[in-house]
């Protein structure tokens, strides 16, 4: 790949991560239509920015491993929850029509921007709230279906996360984008690009550019998180599902 070439994929990834670990997801919703319009059909696109997503999981799990207040237990739950969808949803993509794809995603996206915007007071404070037995089984029901919709829809489905976790389990932004980075940025999407790359070819000559970018825009993302609180991760989650969501309906 041409040095420029590289440079635009990096800027592009940098800035899509950077935004996306601070929103808590939506890389791709920058990242993948970037690399349509670099002349990648749409499964290689689709399965290279998977593979790139993965760094986004690892640049923003070593800024929120140092905080020190992740629980493990409950990590794993999202965990288990997730990985039988995202299976699911890799084997239905590539053959959902991708007009079709497009705008599922823009409508939802859109919704969940009002819907913050709309709940003033959503996810600036913690509280502990359905982690009974019912309560834990819903939420587990809830992250199944959004991992069906990690794997089948292009992108964006951390963010479904990030909304899930504030809404059902009572958690502040901050805390529930520091859940959603690590488990969907890295677990769940490294299983989606695992199971894409069986399925259709990987554009590895311009892995490097993407993977560097979402390392380092993850790791900036999630340090600026931790450091200026949930007003301004929820302003930016609002204001990128928003924007994107328009974009996605009007495209």
């Amino acid at each position: 790949m041409p040095l420029i070439d590289s440079l635009i994929l990096f800027v592009i990834s940098l800035v899509a991560n950077l935004l996306s670990a601070l929103a808590g997801g939506g890389a791709g919703l920058l990242q993948l239509p970037a690399l349509l319009h670099l002349g990648l059909p749409f499964g290689m696109a689709l399965a290279t920015h998977k593979i790139a997503s993965v760094a986004l999981g690892v640049g923003a799990t070593t800024r929120h491993w140092q905080t020190g207040k992740l629980k493990w237990r409950f990590a794993l739950l999202i965990l288990l929850a997730g990985l039988p969808g995202v299976w699911l949803g890799t084997q239905l993509i590539l053959a959902i029509p991708e007009q079709i794809a497009q705008f599922a995603l823009g409508v939802l996206t859109l919704g969940l921007g009002v819907y913050s915007l709309l709940k003033k007071d959503l996810g600036l404070t913690s509280q502990r709230i359905h982690r009974d037995k019912i309560g834990l089984i819903i939420g587990c029901l809830g992250l199944f279906i959004i991992g069906i919709l990690n794997g089948s829809l292009t992108s964006g489905t951390g963010l479904f996360v990030t909304i899930w976790l504030v809404r059902w389990f009572g958690f502040d932004f901050t805390r529930a984008v520091s859940y959603t980075l690590i488990l969907v940025g890295f677990f769940w999407n490294g299983l989606g690009a695992l199971f894409l790359g069986l399925q259709t070819p990987v554009a590895w000559s311009w892995l490097p550019a993407l993977l560097l970018g979402s390392l380092i825009g993850g790791y900036l993302g999630a340090h600026w998180a931790l450091l200026k609180g949930n007003q301004l991760v929820k302003r930016s989650f609002e204001v990128l599902t928003i924007l994107v969501g328009l974009s996605l309906l009007f495209t």
